[in-house]
């Protein structure tokens, strides 16, 4: 006789497949980004029904969404106002280096159309802050400023040989990040006011 699961037995079954589908929808756009991924492939990633998408994410927009709150998950782990902008820089491309697969999701983002990633204007609101406060030149232009290390973080990742072809250095090896990193601080040091 088999007994049916109890309602915390199927909460927990139901976040483990909220899980998994976050997981191979991550994979799968960070692949073949936001109009190549298909929801039946993020399911057969996932091993799951693909109506389940449906069902938790309310469809492929809903799951994309659901990958920028995992970033803004992830991000208020290393980033806030209190970590001096060199530093930040710094934890962004750890980030980066350490799962490329949310710095190809914006790269595809750039490159066509779907959901936005994230909010640039809280990005550009904290450079606003921190100029303010002299940790950026007041001649420097806050919006230009994040661009230029956004492209310098996502570089790695998104162009691996010819990061390794110019440094001779894989982007995976820790030698490079460390090296790469403190020459963003440095760069990032010498943008104060």
């Amino acid at each position: 006789m088999t007994r049916s699961p109890s309602p915390e037995e199927r909460r927990r079954d139901a976040e483990r497949s909220k899980q998994r589908l976050i997981a191979a929808a991550l994979d799968e756009f960070a692949e073949k980004g936001y109009a190549g991924a298909r929801v039946k492939d993020i399911a057969a990633r996932a091993g799951l029904n693909q109506q389940l998408i449906s069902y938790y994410f309310g469809g492929k927009e809903g799951l994309y969404l659901a990958l920028q709150e995992l970033w803004e998950t992830t991000e208020r782990t290393f980033a806030g106002p209190e970590v001096p902008f060199d530093e930040l820089i710094v934890r962004y491309l750890s980030a980066a280096i350490a799962d490329p697969r949310l710095s190809r999701l914006l790269i595809w983002e750039g490159l066509e159309d779907g959901p936005p990633l994230g909010s640039a204007s809280e990005d550009l609101s904290d450079l606003q802050r921190r100029q303010a406060q002299g940790e950026l030149a007041g001649d420097l232009d806050p919006a230009f400023v994040h661009l230029t290390f956004m492209g310098a973080i996502t570089l790695a990742v998104a162009m691996p040989r010819l990061t390794r072809r110019i440094t001779g250095l894989d982007p995976t090896d820790p030698e490079f990040e460390r090296r790469y990193a403190e020459t963003l601080r440095r760069i990032a040091r010498r943008l104060r006011a």
